[in-house]
């Protein structure tokens, strides 16, 4: 099984790549993603270059469609908070793209305030005073950074007070956030390339692991995921064949209702 460690890093770059990839290199005319895909001990994760490389052949993504400004509404349970700070993060690099200003310094407000509800606020805030500042500068490269080492910051306090379960769950929202903007944008001009990228069933299985390893928290919340992982396995687990433009708009329509379920009471 991979690192916990490593796998919040991995998570990161795969967030990071979706939103950095319009600034990318131009693309050989063909990517074999197979190649530029890397196992980390059991685990195949994508790396950014894939990220990269696919939907630079989509053409020009318009990064300020998939800007969300409806940050979520306030939880009090500490497993829907982890899932939400997670998908902020995520929604942060979006905005990054975008070069949304006000929704960063938005965004970086309201990490502040959901790591707060997980007992974990004091080890961010110099985060999120960086971001918001960077933001004021347009200073994009330095906001990318901030918001990578906010979610490494979270994860290692959560850690370290015995709240792995709750950190998985921060990497979860942040994977479920990215996934529904990747396939929105594959969903809108659809390529191989693009849909390679979703070919993630070691993933899948860590999550769908790390979910069953969870009752105490008796969510159904958790339960609506761990059943939509389930759902989605068939979709992108497809050997060698390439997972069609069918199974893009089903895994968005998945991941957008998922979405909609952590951000809305």
């Amino acid at each position: 099984m991979i690192p916990f460690a490593k796998f919040c890093r991995l998570t990161v770059a795969f967030i990071a790549a979706l939103s950095l990839c319009a600034d990318a290199a131009e693309t050989a005319k063909h990517i074999d993603v197979k190649q530029l895909s890397k196992k980390v001990d059991d685990v195949v994760v994508p790396l950014p270059n894939e990220v990269f490389g696919a939907l630079n052949k989509l053409g020009g993504v318009n990064w300020r469609e998939y800007v969300r400004n409806d940050k979520g509404s306030n939880f009090t349970e500490r497993p829907r908070i982890a899932l939400l700070l997670g998908a902020v993060i995520a929604d942060g690099f979006i905005a990054v793209q975008a070069q949304d200003a006000p929704t960063v310094k938005e965004i970086g407000e309201r990490v502040q305030a959901l790591a707060k509800g997980i007992g974990v606020g004091s080890s961010i805030t110099s985060h999120a005073k960086a971001i918001m500042d960077a933001a004021d500068r347009r200073n994009w490269a330095s906001v990318r950074q901030e918001l990578d080492r906010t979610q490494n910051s979270v994860q290692q306090a959560m850690n370290e007070v015995h709240d792995e379960k709750l950190s998985q769950l921060v990497s979860l929202g942040g994977w479920l956030r990215g996934t529904e903007v990747l396939t929105a944008v594959v969903n809108k001009r659809y390529s191989e390339d693009g849909a390679e990228l979703l070919h993630q069933p070691d993933l899948l299985s860590y999550f769908e692991t790390k979910l069953q390893s969870m009752p105490e928290f008796n969510l159904k919340l958790l339960l609506d995921i761990h059943s939509a992982l389930i759902e989605v396995r068939p979709l992108i687990d497809v050997g060698d064949a390439h997972i069609s433009p069918a199974s893009v708009k089903k895994i968005n329509e998945i991941t957008t209702r998922l979405g909609d379920a952590i951000t809305k009471k």
